[in-house]
C-alpha cells in the first residue's frame, strides 16, 4: 500500500450521533494490557511493543469487545508513528476511523481523543491539510465537554501547531504553541511537555528564518524543563527525550544531546 493514499475523508456528521452502548460478552483487560505495553516501551522493545499489539487486537476482534480493540488502535497508530511504519500507521489510522465511525463515538471525548491521535497521524504521513478539519472537530468536542485547563488540549495544540508548520501557517502554528504552553503552565509540574512545546517552537522559529535568536533561546528553555528537579526520569521521561532529542541535534546542542542519550540509556536499563 501507497502510504500517501487519501487517508478516510472526514465528515463529522459520519461519526457523530447517539453513541452504541458498551459492547457485551467477554471484556479484555485493557489497563492491564497497557501496563505490559508500558513496560515493553519503556524497556526500548519497540518491535516487540508493536507485536504485542497486534496479537492484543486479533484477541479484542475475536471477543467482539470493540472498545479494546479501538483502544489498542490508538496504541498503534503511536507506535507504528515512531518506528516509522508508514503502511501498517495508515492501516491502523483507516480501522479506527471506521470504528468510530461505525459506533458513532465522534462527539465523545474518548472518541475524540483516538481522533486526535489519528489527525497526528495523518500529519506524520504527509497529510497535513486532510488532518486539520479532524483536529478542529476535536477541538470543539474538547470546548464542549472538557474545562479550558485539561491536560488534553495541550497535546491537541501541540499537534495541531504541527499541521499549521506543514500547510505553511506559521502565525497559527505559533498561537497553538503559545496555547499549549499556557494549558501547561497553568496546570503546572508539566516540564516533560513544555520541553516538547519549546522544541516546537524552535523548529517554527528557525523554518521562518534560521538565524531567528528565538531558536537558541527554545532551546535552552527545553533544556530547563528537561532538567526541573522534580521531574521524573521514567519511561515517559525517556518519550519525552526521543521526541526532543532531534532538535538538539538539528540545532548544534551537542553537549545537550550527549547526556540526554546517556540518560536515555539509564532510563532504559533501570527498567
Amino acid at each position: 500500500m501507497d502510504y500517501r493514499e487519501p487517508i478516510c475523508p472526514f465528515d463529522a456528521s459520519d461519526y457523530t450521533g447517539v453513541p452504541d452502548a458498551e459492547p457485551t460478552g467477554q471484556r479484555m483487560n485493557v489497563p492491564a494490557m497497557i501496563r505490559q505495553l508500558d513496560q515493553l516501551i519503556n524497556a526500548g522493545r519497540a518491535v516487540k511493543a508493536q507485536h504485542f499489539l497486534e496479537k492484543k487486537r486479533a484477541e479484542a476482534a475475536g471477543m467482539g469487545d470493540w472498545r479494546a480493540e479501538l483502544s489498542i488502535l490508538n496504541e498503534m497508530m503511536g507506535q507504528y508513528r515512531f518506528g516509522n511504519r508508514r503502511e501498517e500507521a495508515l492501516a491502523a489510522v483507516n480501522d479506527a476511523l471506521a470504528l468510530i465511525r461505525e459506533h458513532r463515538l465522534g462527539s465523545t471525548v474518548s472518541g475524540a481523543t483516538v481522533l486526535l491521535n489519528a489527525a497526528t497521524t495523518m500529519k506524520h504521513l504527509g497529510r497535513a491539510e486532510e488532518s486539520l478539519p479532524v483536529f478542529r472537530h476535536v477541538s470543539r468536542v474538547y470546548a464542549d465537554n472538557l474545562d479550558p485547563t485539561d491536560y488534553r488540549f495541550a497535546g491537541l495544540y501541540n499537534n495541531m501547531a504541527l499541521s499549521c508548520v506543514d500547510v505553511g501557517d506559521y502565525a497559527a502554528a505559533e498561537r497553538y504553541y503559545r496555547a499549549a504552553a499556557e494549558v501547561l503552565r497553568r496546570r503546572g509540574g508539566q516540564d516533560n511537555d513544555l520541553a516538547v512545546t519549546c522544541c516546537g517552537l524552535a523548529e517554527l522559529y528557525d523554518r521562518q528564518d534560521p538565524l531567528d535568536e528565538r531558536v537558541g533561546e527554545c532551546m535552552d528553555r527545553a533544556w530547563e524543563h528537561l532538567n526541573a528537579p522534580e521531574l521524573a526520569h521514567d519511561g515517559y521521561h525517556g518519550l519525552t527525550i526521543r521526541k526532543c532529542l532531534p532538535c538538539f541535534d538539528r540545532f548544534g546542542f551537542f553537549v545537550y544531546a550527549r547526556e540526554l542519550r546517556e540518560r536515555l540509556e539509564e532510563i532504559r536499563g533501570g527498567t
